[in-house]
């Protein structure tokens, strides 16, 4: 996953430098918040020759842990040298007191939780940055005429500008859901084998996720539950679909049978090896792609949440791959959008030629209803108006000759309506006349904290 757009930020995050230095923070606040309590025998300064000799060497830590096959008791062997390398010979070792009390799963589950928020931070900003631009974009495009499509289908008309301002507004949810998921995952327990606290004051847990930005956790079984992380992919895989339906759009767009948008094509870009006509919504294409990364690994999250009785770590293996996958892949989703969406090529004449490529179909529904208010059923009106459509709809299909739609209902005797009415329905703008109802909506939206 890691290529030449992945930005380093998130990566590292992931890595296990990252890891183990959070590690070693979390061992050092909790010496610190022993020698606080002064409830074993570590001192002040103890805990502040632990602060400063606190240490460890990646490579060195993967050497220990081929031999013990464990990497917190590898890593706390590596710490410990470091800590007790210039100790005056005969005195008390200080890495004595280092993960005094804890278990494994105090240190790693509590060192997750934190990591997660670092990566929820970077994703934030992404949705923030992205949501802006869709929301200048939405406002740049206000007066650009296009066509709405149902099924598939022209519709009726509708302006570009809407396209953009859906996108800013999901994406204000998609951000209002990640903030209350990074609030729910920002948990920490340094509550000892089952949980129980047997060999540790609560004041040590409370001491150390206060100094990281969490919270304690009320009952931990040894591990965080991961309802959390389940929670949190759950919101990673709704904000992935966002991604996936903006790209979707841009793709279906750049078709050539439509050609109204088209991602940025860079001077010196190729198509394909054998085509050299080609513009592929290639970054596009990719962003659908990896969604379905996010969205599966989500279910992973799900299957985490049922362990054995209080603990067993069926859920370790598979959270290192997805949880470092799905944040480096939305990271990347992220990046490619902003992009795309901020220099999306737009193409004005093809979408108002879009726009009358059905002879004025798109004007049906209110014919429909300037029929009905002549006086005749609903009934009546439909079938008038479907009559003439159809009718319409095969010349468009055979690409044959023939009259529009407005002069096939104008030849109809059963139509009713006047021609000054006439005048009115088949202006696009007459569709769009309460259209400002929702940029004034969307003046309000913020990203902003």
């Amino acid at each position: 996953m890691i290529d030449r757009y992945t930005r380093p930020e998130m990566g590292h995050i992931f890595s296990l430098e990252n890891k183990y230095a959070v590690w070693q923070e979390i061992e050092v606040l909790a010496c610190e918040a022993q020698a606080e309590l002064g409830k074993i025998g570590i001192t002040r300064e103890e805990a502040q020759w632990i602060r400063d000799h606190a240490h460890f060497e990646k490579d060195e830590v993967d050497a220990i842990e081929a031999v013990t096959n464990h990497d917190v008791i590898a890593f706390l062997t590596n710490m410990g040298e470091y800590i007790d390398k210039d100790v005056p010979e005969g005195d008390p070792k200080p890495s004595r007191w280092v993960h005094y009390g804890m278990t494994s799963s105090d240190l790693g589950d509590t060192a997750l939780c934190y990591q997660l928020t670092q990566a929820c931070d970077i994703i934030i900003e992404d949705v923030r940055k992205l949501g802006e631009i869709c929301k200048r974009r939405a406002f740049e495009e206000k007066d650009t005429l296009c066509v709405g499509r149902t099924h598939g289908i022209h519709a009726e008309p509708m302006t570009f500008g809407m396209k953009f301002g859906s996108w800013a507004w999901e994406l204000r949810r998609d951000l209002d859901r990640l903030i209350d998921a990074r609030k729910n995952v920002a948990f920490g327990a340094i509550s000892g084998a089952v949980g129980t606290y047997s060999s540790i004051d609560p004041e040590v847990e409370e001491y150390v996720c206060e100094h990281l930005g969490l919270t304690h956790d009320p009952l931990s079984t040894q591990v965080i539950s991961r309802d959390h992380h389940a929670y949190l992919a759950g919101v990673l895989a709704t904000t992935a679909a966002t991604c996936e339906r903006i790209a979707t759009e841009v793709r279906n767009l750049q078709k050539t049978d439509t050609l109204e948008a088209e991602e940025p094509f860079k001077k010196g870009q190729k198509g394909s090896s054998a085509m050299p006509h080609k513009r592929n919504p290639i970054t596009m294409e990719k962003v659908c792609g990896l969604s379905r990364v996010v969205k599966a690994n989500a279910q992973v999250a799900f299957d985490n949440v049922a362990l054995w009785h209080e603990r067993d770590i069926s859920h370790s293996s598979a959270e290192r791959v997805a949880q470092a996958d799905s944040f480096i892949a939305l990271d990347h989703m992220f990046q490619c959008l902003i992009r795309v969406i901020d220099g999306l090529i737009l193409y004005p004449e093809q979408m108002k030629a879009n726009l009358y490529k059905t002879r004025g179909l798109i004007f049906s529904s209110k014919v429909l209803l300037a029929l009905v208010d002549t006086g005749i059923t609903r009934e009546e009106a439909y079938a008038v108006v479907q009559e003439n459509a159809m009718a319409t709809w095969r010349e468009v299909q055979q690409c044959a000759g023939g009259t529009t739609f407005r002069e096939k209902l104008e030849a109809d005797p059963r139509c009713t309506v006047s021609k000054e009415k006439m005048d009115e329905i088949f202006d696009p703008w007459d569709f769009l006349t309460r259209v400002d109802t929702v940029f004034k909506r969307l003046e309000d939206l913020s990203f902003a904290e």
